[in-house]
């Protein structure tokens, strides 16, 4: 496809650590030249009909790109598949992001309890796209485009969360610094910020910041997630305990458990958050 000039592929490169993936690309592409050729259509010619180039066709055909969505919806139509190839779409949604995003967002969706702290940067689920394109464009060495943009789409589609019913319960602690950054300017800051505001209302959700001049907490050391599930199991992640790893171990998550309700202790209380978020919004 031709955009301004410039030819642009019809999806990305195949992950090829992500089986999964690849098994389904692989089928996908396989199906699609199969329709292809029954209906008589050569690469080049089914490529002009659905606006790719040639190569990009065999590419995508091999296995070796993952399509976009608008590209199946488009060779269903031009090879009269009766939304057959469109079918696929929801499997190719799910494979286009990142297998390690796909298992977070996986657990995510699953949990009925998630508590965060985060020390860096505002929480995946919480950024604005153009808050989490900021971020993925100030990466070293630096994505290409493309690449950024597969990865906001990835961020994005986990915060369905909020979408949930019955709704998880949902609790966040962000350091002051991190609300105070202007990632991507004012404008983008001022979204950020208005974003917060809006999830920190719901009434399934606790939002709330730790005061720079607090004393010192058990977070100081890194970010905190624990992730709790219907049947009573948890997993949970610490930068600063037991290397970094994912854990399910009881023991393990009491210490978790234990960090994370101090820190939610020294942090101010919802409607204080609240109203530090509305001031930092009147000062701009």
């Amino acid at each position: 496809m031709s955009v301004d000039g410039e030819v642009v592929e019809p999806g990305w490169e195949v992950d090829q650590d992500d089986e999964w993936g690849v098994a389904v690309i692989a089928t996908v592409g396989r199906q699609l030249k199969l329709r292809r050729e029954a209906v008589g259509m050569r690469a080049a010619e089914f490529g002009e009909a659905v606006g790719y180039g040639e190569d990009l066709v065999y590419k995508v055909e091999g296995g070796k790109r993952i399509p976009r969505l608008e590209y199946l919806d488009r060779a269903d139509e031009v090879l009269g598949a009766g939304g057959l190839i469109a079918a696929m779409k929801e499997d190719v949604r799910k494979v286009r992001y990142p297998k390690r995003v796909r298992q977070l967002a996986k657990l995510e969706s699953q949990a009925v309890e998630i508590g965060v702290y985060e020390c860096n940067s505002v929480h995946g689920l919480l950024q604005t796209p153009d808050h989490a394109r900021t971020l993925f464009e100030a990466a070293q060495p630096p994505y290409s485009q493309e690449d950024v943009e597969r990865m906001v789409a990835a961020r994005l589609a986990r915060q369905s969360v909020f979408d949930r019913d019955p709704a998880p319960s949902l609790h966040f602690v962000l350091e002051e610094a991190v609300v105070r950054r202007q990632v991507g300017g004012t404008m983008v800051w001022r979204q950020q910020l208005e974003r917060l505001l809006e999830v920190g209302r719901l009434r399934n959700v606790t939002l709330q910041v730790m005061p720079t001049n607090s004393d010192a907490h058990p977070g100081l050391d890194g970010r905190i997630e624990l992730l709790k599930f219907p049947d009573g199991t948890a997993v949970g992640r610490s930068d600063g305990a037991f290397s970094g790893r994912p854990i399910t171990d009881p023991k393990q998550l009491r210490v978790l458990e234990l960090r994370y309700g101090t820190i939610r202790a020294q942090a101010l209380p919802s409607r204080e958050s609240q109203a530090f978020v509305e001031q930092l919004l009147g000062e701009t």
